[in-house]
């Protein structure tokens, strides 16, 4: 392990920073120190340095799982510009690439591996992860290990699971949105030692100011807030086909916008996130699978045309806003059909065990599955037309499918969206005699060679566009010549997949026999019950502040009112009115008369007394008022000319 000094060096080499942000190096040194550690950090909080960095400093590779393809991706190529070896396990990989994976892995030429939680429980990871040097594991958005967390996901418990291959071997868990509960289930799921540490930097966001407002011209108030405030922005709601409908109209009103969500072509997502990421445009429009990972210090509001599920899916998703330290706004808008729809979706989020195990029934016989059979079969996920055949309500459909994945009877994993993939399997003197032997290749397999490199090592990723426009054909024969190439034995080429897969990970039981576990479904269904009241008291609430409630939420007692969110400028609104009424009244009595304090007091007597004798105290610095030797308060003369 190196020194302190050490731990500067490299976040200057390496990401440019002079110093840690709070917490940062308390959880590196926890870490460094072979203690397993706990990190609450707010989004934009710097957790990914947590773990990066120490990884650098030791021996061996760290374990990052991560539950989101597109987000390991977006690591790796980071870490990967910066010079760090870094690589992701994820599905659609051949054996022979996770072979090429394992083998870096074991022999120390990877420090970073991103695996998704679902890898962990495969019996070929273990066997190759008993054989790595792994320095520590890092859980990336823990709080998915958690039962009564937001977003609890049955393969993350496979974590806990395989400490036993490297005992001793430290774990740390980072997530942004975690209530005490949720903190001290994540340490009992990750057999967290008692030598553990918790750090928890504050959740106060004292740039960020929160507002609710209750709004019949929803658009109208949006555009105001595009307006005025300025900058760049994130729209949530919670509908696909609403999030264009909505980016259309504020073009149209002349704020430049563009929409975001999960049913787009990869390629259209990159696309739309890069022109809001360079500013081409102002505000994106989003579902919730916009944000995670984006680092966009420019958003100065965030929001929400409707209201999330959760506290923790708002406040994670509102925190996008403001993360440069300069004022930002979080705004949720809201009417009644938003309320009533909050409370048809959660109902629609645990259908009854009955209708659970009809969909699963429909899952089965849409893919033709006998029972006892389908164990590890992987399939297109048509979703859209198993709903069609069964007439299936879509959120109802998926919130049983989710269910299921709880039970352990079905996957839904992550659709890869990598790039098409080429390994030469042969050596030079073997490739150069295929391209004797079949000169209608040849072309094709030399500008291969010229245009990547690393192909007789590893798959490395093409571009069929690329080689199309150098060779002047179709990308469309371009992926016909190489998939016959493949054929031939020459390469191994694995055409990019980006539909949707489901697995099903056990065999096909009888429906009628569907259990559900108490924990899968009765008590997921109380916290949930839990979590939407606690969203729905945020929202009708006008008795607090807005910051303090979110603080309270997560365990955070005791701060102070924010002074900008809606609750407390109306709060200040209202008291500057009654200061200006009890500065009225004093004046009003004492223009009768002169009077000491105590009789003032007395007239006024549904005022608190502190507040009679301040206002008279700014009422005599503002020489409004006189006092006398017999301590009586007087107007002055001007006063009462």
């Amino acid at each position: 392990m190196k020194n302190g000094t050490d731990k500067l060096e490299v976040l200057k080499k390496y990401w440019g920073y002079d110093s840690f942000r709070p917490l940062q190096e308390e959880i590196i040194d926890s870490l460094l120190q072979g203690r397993d550690t706990l990190a609450l950090l707010p989004t934009g909080g710097g957790k990914s340095i947590c773990y990066q960095l120490p990884a650098l400093l030791q021996e061996g590779l760290c374990l990052v799982v991560s539950p989101l393809i597109s987000l390991m991706k977006d690591q790796v190529q980071q870490l990967s510009n910066r010079g760090i070896p870094a690589a992701c396990l994820v599905s659609g990989l051949t054996g022979i690439e996770q072979e090429i994976l394992y083998n870096k892995c074991i022999h120390g030429k990877i420090k970073l591996l991103y695996v998704s939680p679902e890898r962990l429980g495969q019996q070929v990871f273990i066997e190759h992860y008993r054989q790595m040097k792994v320095s520590f594991i890092a859980v990336d958005e823990a709080h998915c290990i958690s039962q009564w967390g937001y977003d609890f996901r049955p393969s993350y418990l496979e974590i806990g699971k395989i400490r036993v291959y490297h005992p001793g071997t430290p774990i740390l868990a980072l997530t942004a949105t975690a209530t005490p509960l949720v903190a001290k289930d994540i340490q009992q799921q990750l057999l967290f030692s008692s030598s553990s540490q918790c750090f928890q930097s504050s959740f106060h966001r004292p740039n960020l100011a929160y507002m609710v407002f209750r709004e019949t011209d929803k658009m109208g108030r949006l555009v105001r807030i595009a307006r005025n405030v300025g900058g760049c922005g994130i729209v949530y709601v919670r509908n696909r086909r609403r999030t264009r409908e909505i980016a259309d109209q504020l073009a149209a009103l002349g704020i430049s916008s563009t929409y975001y969500h999960a049913g787009l072509e990869p390629k259209e997502r990159d696309n739309a996130q890069r022109r809001w990421m360079q500013g081409e445009v102002q505000t994106i429009v989003a579902t919730n699978a916009f944000g995670m990972g984006i680092d966009n210090p420019r958003v100065r509001y965030v929001v929400h045309l409707d209201i999330p599920s959760s506290v923790e899916a708002y406040f994670q998703e509102a925190g996008r806003a403001g993360r440069d330290g300069k004022k930002a706004y979080a705004v949720m808008l809201y009417d009644d059909t938003d309320l009533d729809t909050l409370q048809h979706n959660f109902e629609s989020s645990y259908p009854t065990p009955k209708r659970i195990a009809n969909i699963y029934r429909a899952i089965c016989n849409y893919y033709q599955l006998p029972i006892g059979s389908g164990t590890d079969c992987t399939f297109d996920f048509d979703y859209e037309a198993l709903c069609s055949t069964y007439r299936l309500d879509v959120l109802e459909f998926f919130s049983a499918a989710r269910l299921l994945e709880r039970e352990g009877l079905i996957a839904l994993p992550e659709p890869d969206e990598s790039q098409s993939r080429v390994y030469i399997p042969t050596n030079r003197e073997e490739i150069y005699r295929f391209q004797v032997n079949q000169p209608r290749y040849s072309d094709l397999v030399a500008l291969l060679l010229r245009m990547y490199g690393g192909l007789f090592s590893d798959f490395v990723p093409i571009s069929e566009k690329a080689l199309a426009r150098r060779l002047y054909y179709e990308p469309q024969q371009i992926v016909n010549m190489l998939l016959h190439i493949d054929a031939l034995g020459a390469i191994m080429y694995r055409p990019r997949h980006t539909r949707p897969q489901i697995v099903f990970t056990s065999p096909r039981i009888d429906a009628n026999n569907l259990y559900l576990t108490e924990s899968n479904y009765n008590q997921l269904k109380q916290h949930a019950t839990e979590r939407i009241e606690a969203i729905r008291h945020y929202v009708l609430s006008d008795q607090a502040c807005r910051s303090q409630m979110l603080l309270n939420y997560f365990g955070e007692t005791g701060s102070l009112p924010c002074g900008h969110c809606d609750y407390c400028l109306q709060h200040k609104k209202t008291e500057s009115d009654h200061i200006k009424s009890l500065r009225d009244r004093l004046l009003l009595l004492l223009k009768e008369k002169p009077c000491r304090a105590e009789e003032l007091i007395d007239l006024v007597g549904d005022i608190d007394e502190e507040k009679v004798r301040q206002q008279l105290r700014v009422l005599v610095d503002q020489h409004l008022v006189s006092i006398d030797s017999m301590l009586r308060f007087s107007l002055r003369d001007t006063q009462e000319a």
